[in-house]
């Protein structure tokens, strides 16, 4: 074991005026939902990614779940999600009673493979998930050339690892009719939990709002447009407390500063581990010409599965946190159950043996990162 002290996986900071917009919350008397820090951080959100709106809500799954509800699934309907990805992804349009086909990644970005699309796409899918791995935006040139003539199909982003990167100059999350977004802790920007649906097509803003307020027309009486608010559809309590808005908004207010801070994490990764990529068998991120990296984590490619169980293991005891990453929801127990119909994801399978994730966060130093380089390279070096 090392005297050094340990590197953690993630640690979440604050970085600005979080504390400050905390007391100001409690303050003010208003920490539901719907309050005037939850007001300021949608407005950044609209301006940042053009939304037509951006709804804050409890977590990312929340934003996915009210996704699944306005896309109004019938029996019979399925919907397109990678395995490899976080189980809410294929969970929020199985409660609505859609099936899952499970697709494949590609072997670069990680994102979802257009060719598989291609073979699975049928008359019964009503949407395809596509994620941004790592915040390095999949390929959307392709996955655009296999819905061309299906303009029935829905986009749904889930962009819970790509808020300010960008794909062909174009903010990741404007790039389907909708779009979730992640405030864990693990992630960029934090409140603790939290999430957001961005709203991409003004139609569907007005019953948001209603699935949102609970199934009611409450934000329609707020403006005036009736003179009492009532149960008009289908909804839930979907909306983040005002006081968690505010840490988040403090997040936000430090994006640039965040968002530099985490660049630097992954460069200097990148350019500790090139030189030696080639020679240990190791596949490092690839971030094509055309994207703009949202930097959310860094992780290597193992040559095998056993290479990454020794691997992690000789870290932990040198007191560096690693870990892997999705298990493939395909052949999970829950997959099969809700799956269309058997698929096949060879390219998820391997990867999922094979993926690390290194230590990353916000303030993880120099030091810090040329010690885990140091240490990944001896243990492969040593057998």
């Amino acid at each position: 074991m090392t005297d050094k002290p340990d590197i953690a996986f993630n640690v979440a900071s604050v970085e600005g005026a979080e504390l400050d917009h905390i007391r100001a919350s409690l303050e003010s008397g208003h920490t539901s939902s719907g309050g005037p820090f939850t007001a300021r951080v949608s407005e950044l959100l609209r301006a940042e990614t053009g939304a037509a709106d951006a709804l804050l809500t409890t977590s990312c799954t929340a934003a996915l779940e009210m996704s699944a509800i306005l896309l109004d699934l019938q029996p019979g309907d399925t919907v397109i999600v990678p395995s490899f990805t976080f189980v809410s992804s294929a969970l929020a349009y199985v409660r609505e009673g859609a099936k899952i086909l499970f697709c494949d990644i590609e072997p670069e970005t990680l994102g979802l493979d257009p060719r598989h699309l291609a073979e699975l796409l049928d008359d019964s899918v009503r949407a395809v998930v596509v994620v941004h791995y790592g915040g390095i935006a999949c390929d959307m040139d392709g996955i655009r050339q296999v819905l061309k003539d299906r303009p029935d199909v829905a986009i749904v982003e889930d962009n819970a690892h790509g808020l300010f990167g960008r794909w062909r100059g174009e903010p990741l999350g404007s790039l389907g009719r909708f779009a979730s977004q992640s405030f864990h802790e693990t992630k960029n920007f934090v409140c603790g939990e939290g999430g957001a649906l961005l709203l991409n097509d003004p139609e569907d803003v007005a019953r948001a709002w209603v699935i949102y307020d609970k199934g009611t027309d409450r934000k329609a009486f707020f403006q005036g447009y009736v003179d009492k608010y009532t149960w008009r559809d289908t909804g839930s309590s979907f909306g983040l407390s005002d006081t968690l808005a505010a840490y988040l908004l403090g997040q936000l207010e430090q994006r640039e500063v965040i968002q530099g801070k985490r660049r630097g994490v992954f460069e200097r990764y990148a350019a500790g581990l090139a030189p030696h990529a080639e020679e240990l068998g190791l596949q490092l991120p690839v971030v094509p010409e055309h994207c703009d990296p949202a930097y959310h984590l860094f992780h290597v490619l193992m040559p095998d599965h056993e290479t990454r169980t020794r691997v992690m293991k000789e870290l932990r005891e040198e007191g560096i946190a690693t870990t892997f990453h999705y298990v493939p929801l395909h052949d999970s127990i829950g997959g099969q159950r809700f799956a269309a119909r058997p698929t096949e994801c060879p390219v998820t399978s391997d990867i999922s043996r094979r993926l690390v994730r290194l230590p990353f966060h916000n303030n993880l130093t120099t030091a810090d990162t040329d010690r885990v380089v140091d240490a990944l390279v001896r243990s492969m070096t040593a057998h």
